[in-house]
């Protein structure tokens, strides 16, 4: 009997199988929980006007998997960067249990502002973070009392991937 369920999503010109979800997979796996990672590399491809591909589409088809599984048992979003934004966007329309989300955009484009669910959130995010500055997500994070790691890295996250899991880890044993 599986704890809940994660949905795992990707950031922009990444996949499925990043390094970050894939450790995050396996954490949530190792605590009972049960995952998936949607793909979302065809909208990637296509170039609307925010240029990281088609955001409304990415946010639609993660709505339509969270709608399922959230009437299936407690549902956890996480993602990185595009994939935080549109993790965030959808806990305002299905009822989730937590939110993890790693450098999350505060704006893409003409979609509404970066807003989540009121619900236990975690956020790691980098100093050096050349995409995304680190002063507003902090903002972010505290204006919702979220749990906010910043680490010594860049937009990627490549040297915190195992520090990202265990934050993950945290986040889900609470729940």
């Amino acid at each position: 009997m599986s704890r809940g369920h994660c949905i795992l999503s990707h950031g922009f010109e990444s996949g499925p199988d990043a390094v970050k979800v894939t450790a995050l997979a396996e954490v949530a796996q190792r605590l009972g929980w049960s995952c998936e990672r949607p793909d979302y590399t065809d909208l990637d491809a296509r170039n609307d006007i925010s240029r990281v591909g088609d955001v409304p589409a990415r946010l639609q088809r993660l709505l339509q998997l969270a709608r399922v599984r959230a009437g299936e048992g407690p549902l956890v979003l996480a993602g990185s960067s595009l994939g935080a934004y549109v993790s965030a966007i959808a806990s305002l329309q299905v009822p989730v249990r937590g939110l993890f989300l790693m450098v999350p955009p505060l704006t893409m484009g003409p979609m509404p502002a970066l807003d989540a669910a009121a619900v236990p959130t975690s956020v790691v995010h980098a100093w050096q973070d050349e995409i995304i500055p680190a002063a507003g997500v902090i903002d972010w994070a505290a204006q919702r009392s979220a749990r906010l790691l910043l680490v010594d890295d860049g937009h990627r996250l490549s040297a915190n991937v195992e520090t990202c899991a265990l934050a993950f880890g945290e986040l889900l044993s609470t729940l």
